[in-house]
């Protein structure tokens, strides 16, 4: 998992291409209506023919009221409106899309948002976030999922904080959307609703947890550092904690050290040192010190270099590039004793990995 993904929504993953970025990809893209039904139409190709009702793209390439000929093996109605994205000018070949008015209304305003910044065009897409209509719905969750963290945070006082504490609550709400959720509460809630996250991070019912990352992440970015006692209890000085749990909490700390903007990363590393102890997991946090500069672990990460078996050799690697990072001469020394101890460690490290490259701090942001 990349460490900085400013360039998205944190925590979301986009079901598939929105309509907009599929449009983009098109050579013409229209609203055209079935001139046949399924009494007329070719059943065994799928072939129907259509007439162009409006141009969205391609203007070039296609006309209204010009006749095309798409394939669609659903039911067809004459008059039936049909979204059709076409490739390849020359002989232009259609997939369809069926439309109900409210969706036509919707997919005719993507050409004139696609020329707008992210932050809105999520102004648009938020109202579409539940949508009775599935295909605006999961639209509407992909753009907000491929939209950078810093467009969310600036449509803050469009959000409805009662309407999001409802979805998150419910127990049929998918993890990808509690988690947008989640991230979206972050943004305009306040520590009036502290008491609420701690109790769904103490809960011991799974579907109160869900999305735990996403959760961790704004339980943080409400209560700010003085929340990363109970993380760091509950996730990271806890041996008990399961590896998903302990690695939603690395995850949650990435983030607000990545693009968060609300807790020092100086607080943040750590919380990321209790995870050196935790030999499943020390890798995973080794890079984070690197490219956040924190020296100060020179002795432990020898330490666990040279006591690693086969069990957690692995460790080895990142450790090397730890100390590759290291400007200090303690980490020098420490790098000509561990090319003694595994050579073919240090060889592997650089010959397939790039020295750890620092990251800017994140600015402290006023909630």
């Amino acid at each position: 998992m990349p460490a900085n993904r400013a360039e998205a929504c944190p925590f979301c993953s986009a079901v598939a291409q929105t309509l907009r970025q599929e449009m983009e990809a098109m050579d013409a893209v229209v609203v055209a209506s079935a001139t046949q039904s399924d009494a007329t139409r070719n059943t065994d190709t799928g072939e129907v023919s259509m007439q162009i009702e409006a141009v969205l793209k391609g203007g070039e390439h296609v006309k209204v009221g010009q006749n095309v000929k798409a394939i669609y093996f659903g039911d067809v109605a004459r008059g039936r409106r049909f979204l059709l994205s076409g490739v390849d000018p020359d002989d232009m070949q259609w997939s369809c899309l069926p439309l109900t008015p409210r969706a036509e209304v919707y997919v005719t305003k993507i050409p004139e948002l696609a020329k707008k910044d992210d932050a809105t065009r999520l102004h648009f897409y938020l109202k579409y976030l539940e949508d009775e209509d599935s295909m605006l719905s999961r639209d509407a969750y992909d753009e907000f999922a491929v939209a950078p963290y810093a467009s969310v945070q600036q449509i803050k006082d469009e959000m409805d904080h009662d309407q999001l504490l409802k979805w998150i609550a419910d127990p049929e709400m998918s993890p990808d959307r509690k988690r947008l959720y989640l991230t979206m509460l972050g943004v305009c809630g306040s520590k009036a609703d502290l008491p609420l996250l701690e109790e769904m991070l103490l809960s011991t019912q799974k579907t109160a947890r869900t999305g735990l990352d996403a959760l961790i992440a704004c339980y943080l970015t409400l209560a700010g550092e003085d929340g990363l006692e109970l993380i760091n209890k509950q996730f990271l000085v806890n041996q008990q904690a399961s590896y998903a749990d302990t690695y939603a909490a690395i995850m949650a700390i990435r983030f607000h050290g990545t693009e968060g903007g609300v807790i020092a990363r100086s607080a943040l590393v750590e919380s990321l040192h209790f995870i050196l102890d935790r030999d499943d997991l020390a890798d995973l946090v080794i890079p984070d010190l690197a490219r956040w500069q924190d020296w100060s672990q020179v002795k432990k990460l020898k330490e666990l270099f040279l006591a690693a078996d086969a069990e957690n050799n692995w460790v080895r690697v990142p450790v090397i590039n730890y100390m590759r990072a290291c400007p200090t001469d303690e980490a020098a020394e420490a790098m000509e004793e561990l090319k003694k101890a595994d050579p073919e460690s240090v060889r592997r490290a650089n010959t397939f990995f790039a020295v750890p490259k620092p990251t800017d701090e994140v600015k402290p942001q006023l909630q």
